[in-house]
Formats: C-alpha cells, structure tokens, sequence
C-alpha cells in the first residue's frame, strides 16, 4: 500500500476560492487524549507524552509527576477551554483517543454536545502506529478498533484521522480512504489543503501543525502568555494579507492541549486570540470535513495539477 503527493510550491497553484470569500480558514483543535499509566516494557515511556521532567522511566513504572502533569488537562483544563470557547461563540475541532470517549465519557461527550467536530486520533496516545510500520496488519486493527469506538461512541463513522503524536506510516492514508474516511491531518507542510493520492483514491489532507502549537510555542520553546498569542495574532495577520494579495486563501491550524493553554495563566492569550480572530472578516471558523468535502467537491480543480 502506498501515499504519495506531488511536490507543489504554492506560486505555481491555481487560486483557491474558500467558499463566501473568505480568505483564512482557522481551526482551533483540541486535543482530548488519554494515555496508560504504565506500559508492560522496560523501554522508556513517557506516560503523558514527551515529559516536563527529564528522568526517564521504564514503561513498567509508574512516572507520577509526567502523567498526572497531563491529567490536569482532563480534570481541569479542558473545562476552562471549553468555557472560553463557548464565551467567545466560536467551535473548536476536537481529536479524540477512542480510549477517551471509553473512560472518559465526560470529556468526549463535551464536543458532541455542542455540535463541534470530533477526528478520530489513534486508540491510546502513548501507542504509535510507527511502531508498527513493518506489520501493516496489526495497523489496520489499531485504525479499525478506533474507528469501531467513534461509530459506538458518536453514532456515526469518523470522516478524518490525526495519528497519535502524526506518527502515522505510508499505510495509514489508504487504511483510512478505504474505510470512508476523507481527511488526513498528519502531512504538515502546506498552509492549503490538497489531495494524497492512495491505493484506494484520493484523501485530503487537512493539515495539523507541531509549529502553530501550545506545547510547542510553550512548553518546548518557553514563550510567555503574551507572546503565545502574539504569535497566533502575526500568524494570522500574515495568511490574511497574503490570501488578499495572492488572490489564494490558507489554512491555518492552532493545536491546543488542555496541559498547557488550558493552565489558568495561559487560557488570556487563547481569549484574546479568539477575539482577534472574530474582528477579521476575512476568517472562516471551519472544520476540517467542511474543508475537505468542499475540496473534494470543488475546491482541487485547477488547485494542483
């Protein structure tokens, strides 16, 4: 099974018209994960991801301070970022674990009570389908299992996909189209949407972001609260005016963890961003399957050829 995409630089694209004449459409995600607290390994696992404290522990022993550091997003964070939003009348885009909406009802009946989007994310966070790049078998159980939980949990299949950590392999786009799904998010280098190519059709891929992102701008590069939404604000600023000037519009995603934007200190710059974002007319709140049935609708002709 195999993906592949042309190489494309954005000058030489035919213009991308977003519906109404918008010039930017800005998705928000939220990242609803859950991850074991001890895994049967002596290998290094960060319970919680990559870890605020450095020492390295083995799988199979409990690493306290990382994982509850990340719990705190499910137990408080999250809630914050959803009032903010829910203040600010503006959805997000939420990615999902199908062990979240399993033993984390509450948190992933949040999004479906409002209506926002939900992409299926992975099974277990702390899983990575990379792992299992050689054994596409057991990568097709993985997707299928997940898939199985959104339709139980949601009442309807998943339409996208964002792999735990976008570890995703050259299998995963086409397990995914196989399956009826229409976007991908783990491709990162666009600011416009467009089309992998699989074995079984056409995917678009939607892309999320490790630059446009909480624990990277904060947690890894160590920006204050300011600065965090300083630089959302020239990041916007400059795909609005580039989009009015080339006549093409952009796509700009912010990736946001309930750990870290959803803090007390930080949840300011995420309101004070929204805002911004509402006062632009040129920006569509969109979701990624908007985005990607649009494109596959209309939106690819004369794009990219």
């Amino acid at each position: 099974m195999t993906m592949k995409y042309p190489f494309s630089a954005i000058p030489k694209r035919g213009p991308l018209k977003w519906p109404n004449g918008k010039k930017v459409a800005l998705i928000c995600t939220f990242n609803l994960e859950t991850w074991d607290m001890v895994k049967d390994t002596d290998k290094a696992y960060y319970a919680g991801g990559p870890p605020i404290l450095p020492d390295v522990l083995p799988g199979n022993v409990a690493d306290f301070p990382n994982f509850t550091w990340r719990e705190y997003g499910q137990r408080v964070g999250i809630w914050r970022l959803f009032d903010a939003f829910d203040k600010a009348k503006v959805p997000a885009s939420c990615t999902i674990n199908a062990k979240t909406a399993l033993i984390r009802p509450d948190i992933a009946n949040a999004p479906k009570e409002r209506g926002w989007e939900v992409v299926a994310h992975n099974y277990e966070q702390g899983e990575l389908l990379t792992d299992f790049a050689k054994d596409p078998k057991k990568e097709r159980e993985i997707i299928e299992a997940t898939l199985k939980v959104y339709k139980e949990f949601y009442g309807k299949p998943a339409k996208g996909w964002l792999s735990s950590s976008l570890r995703g392999t050259v299998n995963t786009p086409g397990i995914l189209k196989e399956h009826g799904l229409i976007f991908y998010c783990d491709i990162m280098n666009d600011d416009q949407p467009y089309l992998l190519e699989t074995d079984h059709g056409p995917i678009v891929s939607t892309p999320y972001t490790n630059e446009i992102n909480d624990f990277t701008i904060l947690t890894r590069r160590g920006h204050n609260t300011d600065e965090f939404r300083d630089i959302l604000k020239e990041e916007l600023s400059t795909l609005l005016s580039e989009a009015e000037e080339q006549g093409t519009g952009r796509m700009m995603n912010v990736g946001l963890h309930p750990h870290v934007a959803g803090r007390a200190y930080r949840i300011r710059a995420v309101k004070e961003f929204l805002e911004f974002a509402k006062s632009q007319p040129g920006v569509w709140f969109a979701t990624r399957e908007e985005i990607a049935a649009w494109y596959l609708e209309t939106g690819h002709k004369g794009h990219i050829v």
